[in-house]
């Protein structure tokens, strides 16, 4: 038992609360998982500019002198410092090679996520004092997602927390169980996909980001998912402008849905969804099993 929240903001004066109104849904979750939490925020980055979220279980010696070894090395950086977090902005053309580069000069530090657009703070630990820690109600931006995790398939670590990021702006939640994750690992990991942990639900984002980098866009690619992926599940899942839900044919997993014109918001339970603006009026419902659900501010994940 997980619970799972995501915002979709329709409507730009709301912007400026997504962080606020994501920890709220997210802490109202926190009985169906307590052991770690995490959010992702999409919220843009200067122009030509792009973001990397990593984390260190010793911040002060592994961030600092961060910014000045990276530029050093090539890649001119700032690092602005959150708790365990730390978040680099580069060139947004130095994308590709950030990862050998901080292999190389902090080989102990985790890439969280990456993009010209997502932050991703997750640790162990309740969703109240994760939200906390990285200030999450002060940011802003135009959707985000949230988790918090009771451990069924792995160890309680910060990697194991969700969200899972295996593309450049891209991140998925998950509740439920893959069956076959083994298998679709390995094919994975012969496409060239890497993985930092033994949890099913990395290899589910993973999944995504290869049928992704084939060309599809999210809905697609989620749908392709209903024929590849065994087990249960509900997915909520982010990329730069786009926003998925997906649960499988089954749909045992709890999940609730509402829209109105300012928002699109998902939570396990209907309680999640009680604090937002004008939830009194929105449309509410169970989304269906075996359906995908997507919304893109650009008509292109």
């Amino acid at each position: 038992m997980c619970g799972i929240v995501g915002l979709f903001l329709k409507d730009k004066s709301l912007e400026p609360q997504l962080g606020a109104l994501l920890s709220d849904m997210l802490i109202t979750m926190t009985d169906r998982g307590p052991d770690s939490a995490g959010i992702a925020i999409y919220g843009g980055a200067p122009a030509g500019k792009a973001k990397i979220t990593v984390q260190s279980a010793e911040p002060e010696q592994e961030f600092s002198g961060l910014a000045a070894d990276l530029t050093k090395a090539g890649i001119p950086a700032s690092v602005t410092l959150k708790s365990t977090h730390a978040v680099i902005e580069i060139d947004e053309g130095k994308l590709g090679e950030i990862r050998a580069v901080l292999a190389e000069v902090r080989p102990d530090i985790r890439i969280m996520g990456s993009g010209e657009s997502v932050e991703i703070y997750k640790e162990t630990g309740l969703p109240k004092d994760v939200v906390s820690r990285f200030d999450v109600r002060a940011m802003g931006g135009t959707h985000g997602i949230g988790h918090t995790r009771m451990a069924t398939e792995s160890a309680v670590t910060t990697l194991g927390a969700h969200p899972f990021s295996t593309g450049p702006d891209q991140c998925l939640v998950h509740n439920g169980s893959l069956s076959n994750h083994n298998n679709l690992r390995r094919e994975l990991k012969r496409e060239g996909m890497a993985f930092e942990t033994d949890n099913d639900s990395e290899v589910a984002a993973a999944y995504l980001t290869a049928e992704m980098a084939k060309g599809k866009d999210l809905g697609k690619a989620l749908e392709s998912a209903l024929d590849d992926l065994d087990g249960f599940f509900t997915f909520v899942v982010g990329t730069k402008s786009g926003f998925g839900v997906l649960r499988d044919p089954i749909a045992c997993k709890p999940a609730v849905m509402a829209e109105t014109d300012q928002y699109v918001a998902f939570g396990s339970e209907y309680r999640a969804l009680v604090g937002l603006p004008g939830i009194e009026n929105a449309r509410i419902w169970e989304p269906e099993p075996a359906t995908v659900y997507f919304w893109d501010h650009e008509k292109a994940a």
